[in-house]
């Protein structure tokens, strides 16, 4: 392999580590607008919880298991807090209403963690020791694949729920036609509640598990929502596997761009794909061209 080759390589490799970081975040994205069709921009500050109340509990003495469920909890019950207090009662004043109140809750989040952390970035050692692990003469952190096998199994899970139970296909159903639905009698609010707080808690198991390769800190959910709302548009705001493929894509292009164009690239490509893909596709590589009746 050539020197040039070698670099593309570790730049491809720490893409995908930092892709499937986007991945996980994308997911969160993609259920709250699949079951209720707003985009919540308040999910990287899940991500920010759990990293940080995970960490925190760490440092006073708990193990990594019991702290990670804790900040997992901790994380669903701000998200279902946050739908019921800030979005349940606008419910009727439209869909951009909505999203500009989850912007209200991204600041608000992110002023709490302050006010309770403060600025001081905090460390969670990785789930499982050893060296870099060596893959066709590049390297990757041990860490990352734990990354990898939480965003396979929780999109899994998704699809499986989605595609496999009846509360899935009544959430399928719903979704398709919501006056309908409210004809029948499904408890679309209830759907909302739940997705908010599921979102949540997908947000704080990714904050969790890159915690080990970027630290916590209490703004970290800033870059995080944004690039996992590129990733969710890229892959399809519809499709959680597109989530998955969106996150990849935006983390290589993104090292890529950094390692031989400019540093600054790899924060400003992300708004780039994002022109492109709203102006050339604008449903994503793997979503449906309209979404509702």
């Amino acid at each position: 392999m050539t020197e040039l080759a070698a670099e593309v390589w570790q730049f491809v490799l720490a893409g995908l580590v930092v892709g499937g970081i986007f991945a996980l975040i994308a997911a969160g994205f993609v259920l709250v607008y699949q079951v209720s069709g707003i985009i919540n921009f308040a999910q990287g500050e899940f991500a920010m919880i759990g990293a940080m109340t995970s960490s925190s509990l760490y440092a006073h003495g708990w193990p990594i298991p019991l702290a990670a469920l804790a900040a997992v909890a901790a994380a669903a019950v701000v998200g279902g807090v946050a739908q019921y207090a800030a979005l349940r009662p606008a419910r009727h004043y439209g869909t951009v209403t909505l999203i500009f109140i989850t912007l209200g809750l991204d600041v608000a989040i992110r002023g709490a963690a302050l006010f309770v952390w403060g600025t001081n970035p905090l460390l969670l050692p990785a789930f499982t020791g050893g060296t870099s692990l060596a893959i066709f003469g590049g390297t990757i952190p041990p860490q990352a694949m734990w990354v990898f096998a939480t965003d396979l199994a929780l999109v899994l899970a998704l699809y499986a729920f989605f595609r496999r139970t009846y509360l899935g296909a009544a959430v399928r159903a719903a979704m398709v036609n919501p006056g309908i639905a409210r004809v029948f009698g499904m408890p679309l609010g209830a759907f909302s509640f739940w997705s908010f707080v599921a979102a949540a808690a997908i947000g704080a198991i990714g904050g969790i598990v890159i915690a080990p390769i970027t630290s916590a800190s209490y703004d970290m959910g800033l870059s995080l929502g944004l690039n996992g709302f590129v990733a969710a548009i890229l892959g399809g705001l519809d499709s959680l596997p597109g989530a998955l493929i969106g996150g990849f894509v935006l983390g290589i292009v993104e090292k890529l761009s950094g390692g031989f164009l400019a540093s600054a690239w790899e924060q400003g490509i992300a708004f780039v794909i994002l022109l492109a893909v709203l102006v050339a596709r604008p449903q994503g590589l793997l979503g449906r061209a309209a979404r509702r009746a």
